[in-house]
């Protein structure tokens, strides 16, 4: 696991704030919890200088308070790092990956359908998982949800 930890060592001489929040889960697999004032700092840095060309998806959770987000982001050689965010669920505003990564824009709308983020940044679009007419407000992934909520 060599590899790995120099990745892990890279990222933290560039940003010692990670300290604990950065693991080695096993081979090919890194994780680490960043504040999202930091985010784009992390997240920019293993795209642009550590050559983490591949976005895999975003993943959202709901853990009660927070919305989290991860970013699965991997090298060419299947090291995968993964990036987890958070934004308060009374407000969950995060930004567009966009830039980096158009097809972002899909994962984003799932994030914004099914847990109700608002990513800043992020072109008009049809909304995707759900249908055009669903109900505003109603977010089937969040803990709170329940179906009973759609007959209101």
């Amino acid at each position: 696991m060599a590899n790995e930890e120099a990745i892990k060592n890279e990222l933290l001489s560039k940003f010692q704030f990670l300290g604990e929040k950065l693991r080695v889960q096993r081979e090919r697999r890194i994780f680490l919890d960043v504040d999202y004032s930091k985010f784009f700092d992390v997240f920019d840095y293993a795209v642009k200088n550590m050559n983490f060309s591949v976005l895999c998806t975003i993943t959202g959770l709901d853990e009660g308070e927070n919305l989290a987000f991860y970013y699965h982001l991997a090298k060419r050689d299947g090291t995968m790092l993964n990036i987890k965010t958070f934004a308060p669920k009374n407000s969950p505003v995060i930004k567009t990956v966009t830039g980096y990564f158009p097809g972002a824009h899909i994962y984003e709308r799932e994030l914004e359908d099914m847990f109700g983020a608002k990513v800043e940044g992020l072109s008009p679009g049809k909304r995707y998982p759900l249908p055009d007419d669903w109900p505003v407000g109603q977010y089937p992934l969040r803990k709170d949800w329940t179906k009973e909520q759609l007959k209101k």
